[in-house]
């Protein structure tokens, strides 16, 4: 019996109603978690969280965030595939961590935006190995096109889900036959885990 952590699928997305615009604008992240049990069945989880005055790039961290704490209640250790359409969040998490790491957390460019959700992203991550990837969003991708749903709803209503609750992704597939959706992405059996993310200055929140 192999003793390497267990093989997680998440994916994550934002939304921020009226984004850029002045004022407090709402916004809402969901991520959605696939796994597979002993028998091969594929089980789904879904989290979501909100914020009342916020950004994209802030709530896309805040995917993590969820995502991981609400993981990692499950143990410490595991192999996560995750899944984005935010360049600014796997960008971030793929490249800017270590750069601004090694600078002292500074870049030539000013200062680092959410710099302390940055922070708080790396320690809900810490413990697990994770292929953080890419995907081009309103593209008809099945699960990234479900966690928009689910971030939408979230930032219009104002809601948390407190932790994984059961998946309406089956039956959210089921009504959109005909639509531009595709068929799900099957679980990744492919995992290439990424640098480990660099540590946050001690003392830090």
């Amino acid at each position: 019996m192999s003793d390497a952590p267990a093989h997680v699928a998440i994916y994550a997305d934002e939304s921020c109603l009226g984004n850029g615009r002045d004022g407090d604008n709402p916004g809402g992240a969901g991520a959605m978690l696939e796994f597979s049990r002993e028998d091969g069945a594929l089980v789904r989880r879904d989290v979501w969280v909100s914020a009342p005055g916020t950004t994209n790039n802030r709530m896309a961290l805040m995917s993590v965030i969820a995502s991981f704490d609400a993981l990692h209640t499950k143990g410490s250790r595991f192999r996560v595939t995750f899944t984005s359409d935010s360049r600014y969040l796997i960008d971030g998490m793929r490249e800017w961590l270590h750069g601004w790491a090694r600078r002292g957390w500074s870049r030539t460019a000013g200062p680092i935006e959410n710099l302390e959700l940055w922070w708080q992203a790396i320690r809900a991550v810490n413990g697990s190995a994770v292929d953080w990837r890419w995907v081009r969003g309103h593209d008809g991708h099945a699960q990234n096109e479900y966690v928009n749903d689910l971030a939408v709803r979230a930032a219009k209503e104002q809601i948390a889900s407190e932790g994984w609750v059961a998946s309406g992704f089956d039956d959210w597939i089921a009504a959109r036959t005909g639509a531009k959706v595709s068929a799900p992405e099957l679980f990744p059996r492919d995992f290439r885990a990424a640098k480990p993310l660099p540590a946050p200055p001690p003392g830090r929140p």
